[in-house]
């Protein structure tokens, strides 16, 4: 993006919104999805979530500061709303999000837009073992491949702590995979 500014601009103009909406569509719906549905493991509730997430960066992008890239904001945005859903779906079904997630990997080999093997399956179980905090940033740093810098503006930590959190992770997924 050149000049994000200027882009920001055309999506809050009536005259240029609807342009500019769809070239946003179109740069970010595939990473967005990516990343929801690193969270939410499931095809249906990742494009739930993505749907969510683009109407609420269309309704609050006029209170974006840009204290952050857009990117960054966005990112916040579907990972919250990915958060939001686990827990509202593991209520309503009467349990936990912790048991919700483990149905998830559990349905993954069924799921048609799965196209992993039985160690992705045993590494979203061991992922599943951590507290969610280091699941974000493993998910983040390993699947997505997204910079530190990156993942501190999208959940507001600390570089240092991240890379605390992600070292963590490693060694408790590690573990899991020796006792497996």
């Amino acid at each position: 993006m050149h000049d994000e500014r200027e882009f920001i601009r055309q999506l809050l103009d009536p005259q240029t919104q609807r342009k500019a909406f769809e070239q946003l569509l179109q740069l970010y719906q595939k990473p967005l999805y990516h990343h929801i549905r690193n969270i939410v493991l499931n095809h249906d509730d990742a494009d739930d979530v993505l749907q969510n997430t683009f109407i609420k960066v269309f309704n609050y992008l006029k209170d974006f500061k840009g204290d952050s890239k857009l990117f960054s904001w966005m990112y916040r945005i579907a990972t919250n709303e990915s958060l939001t859903f686990i827990q509202q779906k593991a209520k309503r079904n009467g349990t936990t999000s912790e048991a919700l997630q483990s149905k998830a990997i559990e349905n993954l080999p069924s799921d048609v837009y799965f196209d992993g093997n039985e160690i992705q399956i045993t590494l979203h179980k061991a992922i599943l073992q951590l507290p969610e905090k280091q699941q974000l940033v493993f998910k983040m740093k390993y699947f997505e491949e997204l910079k530190y810098e990156e993942i501190s503006e999208i959940v507001g930590t600390s570089v240092g702590a991240l890379k605390a959190s992600y070292h963590h992770a490693v060694k408790k997924i590690e573990e899991f995979l020796k006792q497996d």
